[in-house]
């Protein structure tokens, strides 16, 4: 929680709400620490998407600063596009903060469009949403691209990817 808090100083999550997330079935959460630091988490990310729904939404992406623009956010966000297209899901819909140009990039590059504003969003800062949404690629199709997890990200491709 300590992270998700100075990640996002004026709408992180409760612990309450987070417990609740990262325990619910429906949900899947990968967290990413460095191999020689396995007590220090350097990123999170988080899904909901219940097994026989077609839509899931990407709950979460946080990146510590230090981790940022290495290709960490994408492959996780590349990670939870595996999940959904395991449990059967069409699309994935995320919220990004409208002030959050890094994080946009991040997603437009990964195949995600904009297809809505939530206005005011982000509270108390009263920040806009920019709702994305992706058309989960067929099996096959991920078949011929190289396992996100496995394979190293282009630096470029890797602004940060926080919400």
């Amino acid at each position: 929680m300590a992270l998700e808090t100075r990640l996002f100083e004026n709408d992180a999550w409760s612990a309450e709400g987070m417990l609740r997330d990262v325990t619910d079935p429906d949900c899947y959460y990968l967290v990413a620490v460095p191999p020689d630091e396995p007590d220090r988490i350097e990123a999170y990310a988080g899904l909901l998407a219940p097994r026989g729904a077609l839509e899931g939404d990407i709950q979460t992406i946080a990146v510590t600063e230090t981790a940022r623009r290495h290709g960490l956010g994408g492959t996780l966000v590349q990670s939870l596009v595996t999940e959904a297209r395991k449990r059967g899901i069409r699309e994935v819909f995320l919220e990004v903060r409208a002030d959050n140009p890094g994080a946009q990039r991040v997603y437009l590059r990964l195949g995600f469009e904009e297809i809505g504003v939530r206005r005011g969003y982000y509270q108390p800062d009263n920040v806009d949403a920019l709702v994305m949404r992706l058309a989960v690629p067929p099996a096959e199709a991920a078949l011929a691209a190289p396992d996100p997890v496995q394979s190293p990200t282009d630096p470029t491709d890797a602004a940060e990817a926080t919400e």
